[in-house]
């Protein structure tokens, strides 16, 4: 099985960009889903809540990412502090559940094409279940829109932009660049020259 990572800026669309591949036939692992059910874990719960307290939880008792993403994402060197404890209880929680679900749809033999979304991709050390890459390109402005549209602040979007690779090194890793610019047409348009070359890869 041919493992894509999908690699990009914050807000560039890449989450798109796997959805559409899925649709055209590939298997699709969202690593920002599996940091949820992390999250869920019990263990996590009650490590993340001993140093932060019960302020970062909801009402049913799950952790509140909102709540968690004031004290990880911001300037100061508390902020980078947290942003390391969370990521050294996380990743490695996560890379274990990518390693057994991608062992488990290699199993079944369904599919050719699997793609991996993750926002930390090389950061986290994710990209070693890749085989190749694919980096959705967007300029800027329009990526920090795209953000806003979700709610973030300009600042939110600096801050999460600022936790990931350089652009530069992300970019440099890629078999294939989309340019998610334009229309969704037009990036259909390239994503479906590319699904073409994987299935001859594949």
């Amino acid at each position: 099985m041919l493992v894509i990572g999908i690699a990009g800026g914050v807000g560039s669309g890449k989450s798109s960009v796997a959805e559409h591949l899925a649709s055209l036939g590939a298997a699709s692992l969202d690593a920002d889903q599996i940091g949820h059910d992390v999250l869920d874990e019990v263990e996590v719960k009650d490590r993340l809540v001993g140093r932060w307290g019960a302020s970062i939880t909801g009402t049913s008792g799950e952790i509140d990412r909102a709540a968690v993403s004031k004290i990880v994402f911001g300037e100061t060197l508390e902020a980078l502090n947290e942003l390391s404890f969370l990521e050294e209880l996380i990743h490695p929680r996560i890379a274990r559940r990518l390693e057994k679900r991608i062992e488990e749809l290699e199993q079944t033999e369904e599919f050719k094409i699997l793609v991996l979304d993750a926002a930390v991709m090389f950061k986290a050390g994710w990209d070693r279940f890749c085989d190749k890459f694919v980096f959705v390109e967007a300029g800027e402005p329009e990526r920090s829109s795209r953000c806003q549209q979700r709610g973030w602040t300009a600042e939110e979007f600096r801050y999460r932009e600022a936790n990931q690779e350089l652009l530069g090194l992300k970019r440099s890793r890629a078999d294939w660049i989309v340019d998610n610019s334009g229309t969704p047409e037009q990036a259909l348009d390239q994503l479906t020259e590319i699904w073409n070359e994987l299935v001859k890869l594949s």
